[in-house]
């Protein structure tokens, strides 16, 4: 399946990095919760199911006027429409499933950074001064 150029960006942006880290810059005031990230990861799922279930429906809604209509080239018309959205909404699906699993697995990978990080300050701040002095 191909995702549009937009989507292909938010999914590079999930990959993990393979490329030297930058160096690091002091930011007192940046502060990361998983919140946002899972709340994002919710609503595409949200999403995904959402738009199944109305793809479920479309063909059911759409038999009736296929029954009634046949030799109509409108009911042809109909039903080339119907095969179009069916394909749309299972590759919005698609992508929102994929999207929500990103989403999630974005921010567990910054919590446990987060993790790691405030593990490692708290061994500093707890080391014995001298212990501190003989590290510089």
């Amino acid at each position: 399946m191909r995702y549009s150029q937009g989507w292909q960006q938010v999914f590079a942006l999930s990959e993990p990095v393979t490329a030297a880290p930058p160096p690091f810059v002091e930011s007192p005031g940046l502060r990361h919760t998983t919140g946002p990230w899972t709340s994002a990861s919710g609503t595409a799922n949200t999403l995904r199911t959402n738009t199944e279930r109305s793809r479920a429906r479309l063909r059911p809604a759409h038999e009736g006027v296929m029954a009634g209509g046949r030799g109509l080239s409108a009911v042809a018309a109909a039903t080339a429409v119907l095969a179009s959205w069916e394909e749309r909404l299972v590759a919005v699906r698609d992508e929102c499933g994929y999207l929500a699993g990103a989403l999630n697995q974005v921010g567990r990978a910054m919590g446990e950074t987060d993790t790691t990080v405030r593990s490692g300050l708290q061994a500093i701040r707890t080391a014995p001064a001298v212990e501190r002095h003989e590290r510089r």
